[in-house]
């Protein structure tokens, strides 16, 4: 038996069924070849015989009956019916008979049958391909070899506003665009030639008669061949997608303003981020302009007035002009302006369609437009917490189709989201210029004049870390013409690691005033670190990566009279000493460790410097950058400064441009300060025997100094301080005494002796006998003061070079 093959052909076509003619009483005059081979019945045993009697079984006469009386009063008749095989079985058959035209009175019946499962298969496979040009949703474009349209489906007609009908014989692509007509034929062309289906590709799509809007669709297409191979032509089934394409573009750029805006706490940054999402998948040219106070970090006024600074601005294509406005230029919006409009009353503004002069209008002209073409305008305020930011300006030129409202809510809430992340930036960026004006007030404002070293910095705070860095450096002048050089660093970050740095450095100065030696100093800095933790922790406060647990320090004091340095280091990089000819070399310190741990000792090391060494100090931003291993940060730095540019503050550059990145990640400390030595003929020094002559011995000494100097007018007071010091020696400590003078920018007189014992300065009384010496001295001295040493004390005095003071 032979099978049909669904979907090809009608089961009821002349060379397909099985056919029968019948006279007007119901005999069978005519038997094919396919009836015999369905019903088993050869012609013989058919024809001449009444239809009844061979094919229907008497259960289903009165079907048979009804169909019959259907068929002469209609005139045919279309349906199923059971005949019977020749076997004795039923044959399930789809009949269609219908009346055959004869001269006079004879009427003949054609009967075409075949199976019922191929009769039905064919219904809905032709109720499908009905279903495809009449019904269905998805756009069906038939072409032809020759690429003209051969047909299209009603889904084409509302697709494209234009009858199914006047597509016909069109060439392929005719209703588009010419740029878009060419990639349709372009596509159809290759499918045609290559036989490859094209399935579910992204096309965009403008029509002649809407140029101005563009639609989205999803095409797939394959090649129709018939049995024996002749190509047909195409069929093409195109899906509107606009809709859910603008839709997903939308939800893309949402996530883009998630994921990338706000990805820095800085307001041109996120402004700039703002701009660039826009466009161009929202926008052909986009800006953003934000009031001035938020620029600086301040809380704009509610009233909304002063100008705006344009901070972000975005445009398609490299050759496109850019707004009038530079990026970071002060913008003057009109008072009619729809930016000024929408930064009084907050409220967004849509201009759908635009003319070419509009933006010219005299009571616009601050709203210039990017681009002439321009064509299509949307303002919206950046609003967050309450408070309106600026606002976001959003052109369309290139892109043919307007701003619609659906757009407008796109970017109301693309503003909305990027604001809170301005308003973030806003305020870090309040907090932090608090936090280093801060910072900055307890940071040293300018190296203090004195002798012994000329001194070249850097301070550089971190731009990318979380908070401020507790960093400092000090340059301290102490009693003869010595000089204190610190570089501090306290753990952690933020306002609390700013505050302690603040209160290490205000210890720092009050122990150097103390002429301290540089490991008691660390003694007393580690107990006062160990105080603030305590202090800390007995309140409660603990806040995540700010408490104070320690902090590490390096103090050093050269004496430029004997050209030594002693130095001391608490858990901090050991200083870099560069000798006049350039050799290079780490101090060899003592490791010991940070200031905090409490109950482990300090040492220090003195070292002697030649005139014009360079003692280096910094902290560990210089090496410990995240990027570079401490050990090579190390080697750099000291290769930075064997090779010394010249002038200090060359040299100082130098090490900053070879070590520290443009965005450093911590902070950066960096001291160097080149050594001097007074010369010999500016200090004094002499050995004064024990008893009551030292002090007759000391003025007479200071008198003939004073003379060689030509400081004559201050020989009678310091005779009377070198006196009443080397008595006081003779008194109370016993012993001989050490008297020395030193001219720099003062006069200095110390006396110094074996013992340990503090003079105290008091007043005596009218019937004491002694008890007036400290008393004098102060009166007579600008400063003076007491230091210790291993081998005893040194009492000294400080007077201006011009007279006493008054």
């Amino acid at each position: 038996m032979m099978e049909l093959s669904a979907g090809q052909d009608d089961p009821f076509a002349p060379h397909l069924a099985a056919s029968a003619v019948l006279d007007d009483r119901g005999v069978v005059v005519a038997w094919n070849q396919r009836a015999q081979e369905l019903l088993g019945h050869p012609d013989t045993a058919v024809i001449g015989r009444p239809a009844f009697e061979v094919l229907v079984a008497p259960r289903d006469r009165q079907a048979v009956t009804e169909a019959v009386a259907r068929c002469r009063s209609t005139g045919g008749w279309v349906g199923v019916l059971g005949l019977r095989h020749r076997d004795g079985r039923l044959v399930e058959l789809g009949v269609r008979a219908h009346e055959l035209p004869r001269d006079g009175r004879v009427r003949e019946w054609f009967l075409a049958g075949a199976l019922a499962g191929d009769v039905l298969e064919w219904q809905r496979d032709h109720a499908v391909l009905d279903g495809l040009y009449r019904q269905c949703p998805i756009g069906l474009v038939l072409h032809g070899p020759d690429l003209r349209i051969l047909r299209v489906n009603r889904a084409i007609e509302r697709f494209s506003g234009v009858p199914a009908a006047d597509f016909r014989g069109l060439p392929t692509g005719r209703m588009l665009l010419p740029d878009d007509a060419r990639k349709a034929v372009d596509r159809v062309r290759e499918v045609m030639e290559t036989g490859r289906p094209l399935v579910y590709s992204e096309q965009f799509a403008r029509l002649e008669q809407d140029p101005a809007r563009e639609r989205v669709a999803l095409v797939s297409a394959f090649r129709m061949d018939d049995p024996s191979g002749r190509v047909l032509g195409v069929a093409e089934m195109i899906e509107d997608i606009t809709e859910r394409h603008r839709a997903q573009r939308r939800l893309a750029l949402l996530d883009q303003v998630g994921s990338r805006i706000g990805t820095t706490l800085d307001v041109a940054e996120t402004a700039r981020e703002l701009a660039e999402v826009m466009v161009p998948h929202l926008a052909d040219h986009a800006s953003v302009d934000l009031l001035q106070p938020v620029t600086r970090g301040e809380e704009p006024t509610r009233a909304l007035s002063g100008p705006v600074v344009r901070l972000g601005n975005c445009s398609v294509g490299a050759q496109q002009p850019g707004p009038p406005y530079p990026h970071g230029e002060p913008v003057a919006f009109g008072p009619d302006t729809p930016q000024a409009g929408c930064l009084a009353e907050g409220r967004p503004v849509l201009e759908p369609a635009v003319p070419p002069d509009w933006f010219w209008a005299e009571d616009r002209q601050g709203a210039h437009a990017p681009d002439p073409g321009a064509h299509s305008l949307i303002v919206v305020p950046l609003a967050a917490r309450g408070l309106v930011l600026g606002v976001m300006t959003l052109w369309r030129s290139r892109r043919p189709d307007a701003f619609e409202a659906d757009d407008l809510t796109l970017a109301q809430e693309l503003a909305a989201r990027a604001a809170v992340a301005i308003d973030n930036a806003r305020r870090f960026t309040q907090q932090q210029q608090t936090a280093f004006a801060l910072q900055s007030s307890l940071l040293p404002r300018a190296v203090p004049d004195q002798s012994a070293v000329a001194v070249a910095l850097r301070y550089l705070p971190a731009s990318a870390g979380p908070g401020l860095g507790g960093d400092w450096f000090d340059v301290i002048p102490l009693s003869g013409a010595r000089v204190a050089l610190v570089v501090g660093d306290v753990v952690g970050r933020g306002i609390h690691a700013a505050a302690t740095m603040g209160r290490l450095r205000t210890a720092v100065h009050t122990l150097a005033s103390l002429d301290l030696e540089p490991d008691e100093v660390l003694s007393r800095l580690d107990d006062l670190v160990n105080l603030l933790a305590a202090e800390q922790e007995a309140v409660g406060e603990q806040p995540v990566g700010e408490q104070v647990v320690g902090a590490t320090c390096l103090y050093a004091v050269y004496d430029p009279v004997s050209g030594r340095c002693s130095v001391a280091r608490a858990g901090h990089p050991p200083p870099v000493v560069t000798a006049p000819d350039g050799q290079v070399a780490l101090l060899d310190l003592p490791a010991c460790p940070p200031l905090g741990l409490g109950g482990l000792p300090f040492e220090a090391r003195d070292i002697e410097l030649a005139e014009g060494s360079l003692l280096c100090l910094y902290t560990n931003g210089i090496i410990g950058e995240r990027h570079m291993d401490a050990d090579v940060g190390l080697t750099r730095l000291c290769a930075a400064l064997a090779r010394p540019a010249g002038a200090l503050e060359r040299t100082c550059q130098a090490v900053v441009d070879a070590l520290v990145p443009s965005r450093p990640s911590d902070d950066v400390v960096l001291l160097i300060a080149r050594t001097r030595m007074l010369p010999s003929d500016s200090f004094a020094s002499w050995h004064l025997p024990p008893g009551p002559a030292g002090a007759a011995r000391a003025r007479a000494l200071t008198t003939a100094k004073l003379a060689e100097w030509g400081l004559e007018h201050l020989a009678f007071t310091t005779e009377l301080i070198a006196s009443e010091l080397v008595t006081n020696v003779h008194r109370y400590a016993g012993g001989p005494a050490t008297l020395r003078l030193i001219r720099e920018r003062c006069l200095v007189c110390e006396v110094s002796d074996t013992s340990h014992t503090s003079p105290h300065l008091r007043h005596a009384r009218t019937t004491d006998e002694g008890g007036r010496g400290l008393f004098i001295v102060a009166q007579l001295t600008e400063r003076w003061g007491t230091r210790y040493t291993r081998e005893g004390k040194t009492v000294w005095t400080e007077q201006p070079l011009s007279g006493t003071p008054v």
